[in-house]
């Protein structure tokens, strides 16, 4: 391996550690308990090496979510042309959830990955973050889909109506995966394929037929 590949391996070391530490500290003593210092200390490294990699404790915070939706993304762009809206999502997030295990295996555990999760959602700081980086990342699918679609997401409702459905779907199965006592991966994955199977059938006219 050539020196710069041994530096840019040492430097994916280093950002991982202090990712990790970070995560591990703000889910047992809390995200506004923790400082920066003690992030770099745990790793022996200092702080300027710390804002090297992360601009803030919130980057890190949302660090592992931002490679999951990242990969979505990635994996919604590559569905193929021919399926319709609510299929593409599917099978893109059921994708996604394929191949992401190994990527966030190799930065942290599931379990961890999971507290933070939750961390998250009973951290008021950081749930009004994650509450905009939802409506963000919605209003970016949205136009992703639009563009799939060949329409004006300006003009036409469906892609944010389609979408602002999809994530509903999304957050009450990262809820209950949560709240469960399957917290594997491919818990979130089966829980994520039922509950995406029966949104058509939900927006039915009529349930009771």
């Amino acid at each position: 391996m050539t020196i710069s590949g041994l530096r840019e391996r040492k430097k994916q070391r280093t950002r991982n550690a202090l990712l990790r530490v970070a995560l591990e500290l703000f889910t047992t003593q809390g995200y506004e308990q923790t400082t920066v210092d003690e992030i770099a200390d745990a790793v022996e490294v200092s702080q300027r090496t710390f804002f090297r990699y992360f601009a803030s404790k919130e980057e890190v915070a949302f660090a592992v979510q931002q490679t999951v939706e990242e990969r979505f993304v990635q994996a919604l762009a590559e569905r193929p042309p021919e399926e319709g809206p609510l299929d593409a999502l599917r099978n893109a997030v059921l994708s996604a959830w394929d191949s992401i295990g190994e990527a966030i295996m190799e930065v942290v555990p599931v379990e961890l990955y999971l507290r933070t999760f939750q961390m998250i959602e009973s951290t008021p700081a950081l749930l009004a973050t994650h509450l905009r980086r939802s409506m963000e990342m919605e209003e970016a699918v949205a136009r992703l889909v639009a563009a799939r679609e060949g329409v004006d997401v300006d003009e036409d409702p469906r892609p944010r109506i389609v979408v602002a459905a999809f994530s509903g779907v999304m957050r009450v199965t990262g809820q209950l995966w949560g709240r469960g006592t399957d917290l594997s991966l491919e818990g979130i994955r089966a829980l994520t394929e039922h509950y995406m199977d029966h949104l058509g059938p939900a927006l039915a006219r009529d349930w009771r037929s």
